[in-house]
């Protein structure tokens, strides 16, 4: 009776999105009427509910990102990402393609100080875009490399993602941090090779090198130093410091979004631009707490009624091969990255396929990496792949089309879903440095 509850209310919640109605009051109405129907009692289903929501908010994990998140607002508005690119710029500028390069070069870095996609394609939409446009680049070429690359900010660490799917699954925040290193390595290697492959094979997407006319004056180069390697420091400090076990990700993250305010300060960032920084961190933050405290929810309601075990006895009992399961959620989750935002997918999805992975013999960790990727390839998907709207909104050139950043994003879309592909089939990639940290 429970698994029937269950599938009538994730019938109910599929069409209360598609009705337009906010994936976290969505979660909440199902959660409270399957709960309701199971028990047949009012105040029992809202006492297990009220306590399920108390007990998720009081986790010392959720104070982890608000505080990357206001770390990626401080090193976004300070201009330090300016400071990065122009740093990549210089130093791959005798590479093919040296541009795109150097937005994939400066996204990498970027991520590991944002942790949010969104933040990473406007930053550089305003930033690398209009310097390709000026070197003659293609169009499509171009925007594929901004809107592609910034997808690295899901996957390098500190990914908020990352975060959502430690909580849901109650695996090691830091373990997954780790565990994102490596693939991110291979991602943004595989984007470069794309580039460079494409720029031998047509030039005239990319034209050449040109040296650069005019010096760096003292300033410039003071302000670019203290921007780049400022951010190197700040990845050395979060990263570094959970790796060598000086902190735990809640300490890493205070002192990351304190050193982030330090640099945002040398850089020139004064109290207007400060409250506003925390304000914006804020209104990103909300929502994602209101989604977790909804998922929560939902995820009492799945264990109430066994859904787990029923979902998993209707794929195995029509024979399903593991491979074939693995397909259907890739094709669950990219289908769902055309209507809803990444968070909300993994809410949806990882409390029923992370325990279904673990019956096939995945590895969790791995897992988790696998599906970070899929569920990546999403924000890159027509008709509503969230990171083309913002380089839509943030690049200044009101000739670029939707049309045009999803075909140029093509073949980033399909690199993503290959690293997510080596990672299931090589599950030590995202494993190695986890196994040997924790």
């Amino acid at each position: 009776m429970g698994g029937d509850i269950v599938l009538w209310m994730l019938g109910l919640l599929i069409v209360l999105i598609l009705l337009g109605v906010h994936i976290g009051v969505a979660l909440a109405v199902c959660s409270g009427v399957g709960v309701f129907l199971m028990l047949g009692n009012f105040e029992a289903a809202i006492s297990i509910l009220g306590n399920t929501a108390y007990e998720a908010i009081r986790k010392d994990v959720f104070v982890v990102i608000p505080l990357f998140v206001l770390m990626g607002d401080f090193i976004s508005r300070s201009g330090a990402a300016s400071d990065l690119y122009r740093i990549c710029d210089r130093t791959l500028k005798r590479l093919p393609g040296r541009l795109a390069i150097a937005t994939i070069a400066g996204n990498t870095v970027f991520a590991a100080v944002t942790g949010v996609s969104i933040a990473a394609a406007a930053a550089f939409s305003r930033i690398a875009y209009p310097e390709m446009k000026k070197a003659g680049y293609k169009q499509t070429f171009a925007l594929g490399a901004v809107a592609g690359s910034a997808c690295l900010g899901m996957l390098i660490p500190p990914s908020v993602l990352l975060i959502v799917w430690a909580i849901l699954t109650e695996l090691s925040v830091g373990a997954l941090f780790m565990a994102g290193i490596v693939p991110g390595i291979i991602l943004a290697a595989l984007f470069m090779a794309y580039v460079v492959i494409s720029v031998v094979r047509k030039p005239a997407i990319a034209p050449a090198f040109k040296a650069d006319l005019v010096p760096m004056t003292p300033e410039e180069l003071r302000s670019e130093l203290i921007g780049g390697l400022g951010i190197l420091a700040l990845i050395f400090l979060v990263i570094g410091g959970i790796w060598k076990g000086f902190f735990t990700p809640m300490e890493a993250a205070g002192f990351g979004a304190l050193g982030a305010f330090v640099i945002g300060v040398i850089k020139g960032m004064r109290g207007k631009e400060i409250l506003e920084a925390v304000y914006q961190a804020g209104r990103t933050t909300a929502p994602i707490m209101f989604l977790l405290i909804c998922a929560q929810m939902y995820s009492r309601l799945l264990a109430l009624g066994g859904a787990v075990s029923f979902i998993q006895g209707m794929f195995f009992s029509i024979g399903a091969e593991p491979w074939m399961i693995i397909g259907m959620m890739m094709l669950i989750w990219i289908v769902l990255g055309m209507l809803v935002d990444s968070v909300s997918i993994i809410l949806l999805t990882v409390p029923i396929f992370a325990p279904m992975a673990a019956v096939l013999g995945i590895d969790p960790i791995a897992f988790a990496i696998f599906g970070i990727l899929v569920i990546e390839a999403g924000l890159l998907t027509p008709p509503f792949g969230i990171l083309v709207y913002t380089v839509k909104g943030a690049v200044p050139d009101p000739t670029v089309t939707l049309g045009q950043i999803f075909y140029g994003s093509a073949p980033y879309f399909i690199l993503i879903l290959v690293a997510a592909m080596i990672v299931l089939l090589i599950p030590s990639l995202a494993t190695w440095l986890p196994d040997i940290m924790f």
